[in-house]
């Protein structure tokens, strides 16, 4: 099988022609629903969930015993997707993208500023590299002390020096937002790129090298290239000709 490789196919189509139980990790960044794009719009919400479940229902066929599925998505997508997929994954975070960036002003509602990932697996998670998406200490007063924190039961911590343990509320600046150009924002190879940091960390929670993930939806190729750097096996597929070509290019540059 050739990896680090992209598919002009749709997800459905990609995914029936793998084998069952052979991705490690999968990340998935489908369509919202909200009208961003043409592949965006759904007639109504009966037809986007017929394909949601059509995509999610291969997916899980495709995953190992212990891998990981990373699916991104707004809140109340997120709710719904958990359950299609609850009885047969196992949950394990509600992750919420705090991305800095609200850009659609209301004064009917709170100002959105995030959206949500969630993270499940087939059974209990085989790979999970908790130690190396350690992230810092919101104060480093302890680490400069030279003294460890006494807990309730009369033993000293230590803080690590690689700092603490990854939450599920990761703080990532929108691509819209860090790539400005003199304080303003420009037109970006794709609508929702996700940042690099964020889905580098999945990856390296995730999985190993060697191992093999697919980049469903893969829209600009981000998780492929990641993927390529952190020595990982990748398979994508995109429908859209523009962003295949695009990320055809960027993986074979």
């Amino acid at each position: 099988m050739v990896f680090n490789k992209v598919f002009k196919e749709d997800v459905c189509s990609f995914l029936s022609k793998q084998k069952d139980n052979c991705a490690d990790l999968i990340i998935a960044d489908p369509p919202y629903n909200i009208g961003i794009d043409k592949w965006d719009i759904f007639k109504n919400n009966l037809e986007y969930w017929k394909f949601m479940d059509s995509w999610m229902s291969l997916a899980i066929r495709k995953l190992k015993k212990g891998g990981s599925i990373y699916i991104f998505n707004n809140q109340c997508n997120s709710a719904i997707a958990l359950t299609h997929l609850l009885p047969k994954l196992k949950f394990n975070n509600w992750i919420t993208w705090y991305k800095k960036d609200g850009f659609h002003p209301t004064k009917t509602r709170f100002v959105c500023n995030q959206e949500t990932c969630i993270f499940l697996s087939k059974s209990s998670p085989k790979t999970f590299n908790y130690d190396m998406i350690r992230i810092p200490y919101l104060s480093i007063k302890r680490l400069t002390s030279g003294k460890g924190v006494k807990g309730k039961n009369g033993k000293y911590w230590e803080p690590n020096k690689n700092g603490k343990l990854c939450n599920d509320v990761w703080e990532f600046a929108s691509e819209r937002q860090s790539k400005k150009v003199k304080g303003r924002t420009i037109k970006l190879l794709h609508p929702t790129i996700k940042p690099e940091k964020l889905i580098e960390r999945i990856i390296i929670a995730s999985s190993n090298e060697n191992d093999l993930i697919f980049d469903l939806f893969s829209g600009s190729g981000q998780t492929s290239k990641i993927c390529k750097r952190l020595k990982r096996n990748s398979l994508a597929c995109e429908i859209n000709n523009k962003y295949f070509k695009q990320i055809t290019e960027s993986l074979n540059g």
